[in-house]
């Protein structure tokens, strides 16, 4: 192992550039070369590929987004073009790859090995949390924290005008985000799509508690498969009850921001040990940490087993929250 690539592919997450920095200097440490790969696949198949130096990596731990940008490439999903990204690859004497991104991102990963013997170890970074074989993925902490800022000035306003708000947070299908933040901003229901939560339920529980003298509440939703669930919500809440719920989706201020503490601390941790292991011949697989410790999880396991949001997590909202 003499050079490695290095790409931030699909949604971009606050720590992707300290993932980056931790890569490229771990590797010059190790005594290898650096290539890195923009705008993700896409940058592969255009050869958009160019050296990087330790001090390219100055002053870049603490900004959002990725200084390599980042995409989605549907051509990925055929061969030919794979093939063709392959070549580009070979082309530039690089003998493995760092992919920074999540599930979509190592699916391409898996094909590049198995199609054409290409080492790739991934880094996971995604703010939905959505892999299974970690316990935290880059980016999560920063955009649960960005929504928890949110969601309290949020309510501030409910609180004076008496008013029941719906707040949508990102995660897609994974609910991991919502009952996180449901649970720090103290809301009244949490709705994700692996917990049966229903519009009755929560509108018996919130008619229950303005009963007992509770006059504003916040309901905290994931996304869904498109963002404007809560406008579902709402509607829903307003034809039972004659209540207007209010409606706020956070959108993609989730995805940007100064990383926390935490994502720069885990993006390192995950970015270095995957220098490392390219190093011992690793491949086809993730570095994840579980319980604070690393490990090396198979793209396939990765991928296509599910990571339940904490049920837990949403029955301690839901007995707090009255």
């Amino acid at each position: 192992m003499k050079r490695i690539g290095v790409l931030t592919s699909g949604g971009d997450a606050p720590g992707m550039n300290a993932c980056l920095r931790a890569v490229v200097r771990t590797a010059k440490a190790r005594g290898l070369e650096v290539w890195g790969i923009e705008k993700g696949y896409t940058g592969m198949l255009e050869d958009l590929i160019r050296p990087l130096e330790a001090r390219d990596m100055a002053n870049i731990i603490q900004r959002g987004g990725t200084v390599l940008k980042t995409g989605r490439c549907l051509e990925f999903l055929k061969p030919e073009y794979r093939a063709q990204a392959a070549e580009k690859l070979k082309a530039k004497n690089i003998d493995g790859v760092v992919c920074i991104g999540g599930d979509g991102s190592f699916r391409g990963a898996m094909a590049l090995w198995r199609e054409h013997q290409i080492p790739v170890v991934g880094a996971p970074g995604t703010i939905d949390n959505d892999l299974f074989g970690t316990d935290v993925t880059i980016g999560f902490d920063t955009a649960v924290n960005t929504a928890l800022s949110a969601i309290d000035k949020i309510r501030d306003t409910a609180d004076s005008h008496d008013r029941l708000f719906i707040v949508e947070v990102m995660g897609r299908n994974s609910g991991h985000i919502a009952s996180y933040v449901g649970l720090a901003c103290g809301a009244e229901e949490v709705f994700t799509p692996e917990i049966n939560t229903t519009v009755d339920k929560a509108v018996d529980k919130i008619l229950e508690a303005q009963k007992k003298g509770k006059k504003s509440s916040i309901i905290v939703t994931a996304e869904g498969q498109k963002p404007g669930r809560a406008y579902d919500l709402a509607e829903a809440i307003r034809k039972k009850t004659g209540i207007d719920a209010k409606v706020c989706i956070l959108g993609h201020i989730q995805r940007g921001g100064s990383p926390t503490a935490s994502d720069r601390i885990i993006a390192s941790r995950m970015g270095s040990a995957a220098v490392d292991a390219l190093i011992k011949g690793e491949h086809d697989v993730m570095i994840g940490i579980e319980k604070n410790d690393l490990r090396s999880v198979p793209f396939e396991l990765a991928t296509q087993r599910d990571k339940k949001t904490s049920l837990d997590f949403v029955k301690l909202s839901n007995l707090l929250a009255f």
